[in-house]
């Protein structure tokens, strides 16, 4: 199709193209910005329009699979209908200051239970808590990675059965 003949098919249907963009839209101006966007899209591809088929449902059909794309872009974006001005709170910080008193006391009661536990289990316990590989924690105590593994295992074990024990005498 030439420069000139999709001109004048276009100029033939714009009428009727802008109606089915103004039953799509419901607003004027997006019925104007989706006319356009179909008018170009149909021009950038005029090269696939087959001769002898229907140039009003080809176009049509450009307009709706336009409208919809948009309708889901615009259906996935966040609007946020206030000014940035008023969402300046949340970019300072003047937020509360941390209590660390809660986990202050849950950590000495934890410490207090890993002293009730005998030391070979404690300790490679507590260097994997605190981040060490059993590898590592295995090459520091001199003992084999399996043997990590089991007291770590049986510490947690016997931690849970303090701290079960607690819960059932308060």
């Amino acid at each position: 199709m030439t420069n000139q003949q999709f001109m004048s098919e276009m100029d033939r249907l714009e009428n009727i193209l802008f109606s089915f963009a103004l039953r799509l839209t419901r607003n004027y101006e997006d019925a104007q910005d989706l006319m356009q966007e179909t008018i170009f899209r149909a021009y950038k591809h005029r090269d696939k329009f087959a001769m002898g088929t229907n140039f009003k449902s080809w176009s049509s059909t450009i307009m709706r699979n336009t409208y919809i794309n948009r309708y889901r872009k615009m259906k996935s974006r966040k609007h946020v209908n206030e000014p940035v001005e008023s969402f300046l709170f949340a970019v300072e910080n003047k937020g509360a200051i941390a209590n660390g008193g809660e986990m202050n006391m849950r950590m000495e009661e934890l410490e207090d239970k890993l002293r009730q536990i005998s030391e070979i289990y404690s300790v490679p316990f507590l260097m994997f808590y605190r981040g060490y590989e059993y590898k590592e924690i295995a090459s520091y105590l001199n003992i084999p990675i399996g043997t990590v593994k089991s007291r770590i295992f049986l510490a947690r074990k016997k931690l849970k059965a303090l701290i079960g024990d607690r819960s059932t005498a308060v």
